[in-house]
């Protein structure tokens, strides 16, 4: 069993992938060629957003935001300890200073409840992550980030393709960003990202930040990354979203399956979807009480399963220098201690499910 199952989507369309790949080939244009735009207004008009700029990484996608939004040393983004070391590396990286705030018990994301005792002057930015596959309680967020005056960043690299009362992820917030690493939702055979947001002023910014700050060639007015994506990972993504929708829809039909299945097994809890949202099921997580004897267990019956995250990132050395202490974000410590990802992929059979449920 394939704790993530590629090999079976590459199956339907890798004549399409290697037709797409060719054309790179023969054009020869593998820096911001033609695929790279026709992605670009493809994944704009999915999410419902004018503008979408891919970028190298999520990461990229991630900095090139705050960089656009002239995020500067001593600056303070909101954001939470539970999740990748990206969300708050690039704000590190920028010299200013990540705020966390601890996340809901129920869908591990920012508890808006908790967003406003993290204010300061010094706030100019709020990062909400959607956690294995569904949106952070955005409607909430934007009302307080409305209220302050604050742009709202969603980190989206984990549920691109979801809903939050009916309108996709990274259409959410003024600036959305998401990641095609290879085994998100919609993942290329490399690196990658995107990020989407309704603002023609900060589009343009973050288009010339992505090419070295530049909009006229050998003219920099704005110091900018090398955060292109590659023509040949655009044609990839092309062809793997003529299956994303479907595939979307096949991980919700899992996720219940799992959660049918795994129901009435004690010692464990399974993952809880908001009112409103939809999830894409990036990963399927549980928690558990013996995180490491079910993990051991699995593995005795060539059962694949993860554990994401199990040192939040304010007990991390790179974040030392704030001074965090544990305790101080228990929900957080919590389930980084107890949490397991199982198998889960859209083509993940009900035979294996079973399995795992057994």
């Amino acid at each position: 069993m394939q704790f993530i199952d590629l090999a079976a989507q590459q199956k339907k369309i890798r004549a399409g992938i290697e037709r797409r790949i060719g054309r790179v080939l023969d054009h020869g244009k593998y820096i911001m060629g033609p695929e790279v735009f026709e992605l670009e207004a493809v994944l704009a008009e999915y999410v419902g957003v004018p503008h979408c700029i891919t970028c190298a990484s999520g990461t990229d996608a991630l900095l090139m935001a705050l960089m656009a939004l002239d995020i500067q040393p001593g600056d303070e983004v909101i954001t939470v300890p539970y999740t990748w070391i990206s969300t708050a590396e690039v704000i590190a990286l920028l010299r200013a200073k990540p705020v966390f705030v601890d996340i809901r018990p129920d869908t591990f994301n920012m508890d808006p409840e908790k967003i406003e005792a993290a204010i300061t002057p010094k706030t100019r930015a709020i990062m909400p992550v959607g956690i294995y596959g569904q949106c952070a309680d955005m409607t909430r967020i934007n009302a307080i980030a409305s209220r302050k005056g604050i742009p709202v960043i969603e980190d989206a690299a984990q549920c691109f393709g979801a809903t939050h009362h009916g309108r996709r992820s990274c259409n959410l917030s003024l600036i959305g960003c998401t990641s095609f690493f290879p085994s998100k939702p919609l993942g290329c055979y490399g690196d990658g990202g995107a990020i989407f947001t309704p603002d023609d002023d900060l589009a343009d910014r973050m288009r010339q930040i992505r090419i070295h700050g530049q909009k006229v060639k050998h003219q920099h007015p704005l110091v900018g990354i090398n955060g292109r994506l590659d023509t040949i990972q655009a044609a990839i993504l092309l062809e793997k979203f003529t299956l994303f929708p479907e595939e979307c829809e096949a991980r919700e039909r899992i996720g219940r399956r799992y959660d049918t299945l795994l129901a009435d097994i004690p010692d464990i809890v399974t993952p809880v979807i908001a009112p409103g949202n939809t999830s894409v099921y990036a990963q399927y997580t549980i928690l558990a009480t013996d995180r490491d004897a079910l993990s051991d267990n699995l593995k005795s019956r060539d059962i694949p399963s993860v554990a994401y995250y199990t040192a939040p990132l304010h007990l991390q050395g790179a974040f030392a220098d704030l001074g965090h202490q544990p305790g101080d974000f228990p929900v957080s410590e919590h389930v980084a201690a107890h949490c397991l990802s199982l198998p889960m992929s859209p083509y993940l059979t009900q035979t294996d499910q079973k399995a795992v449920a057994r």
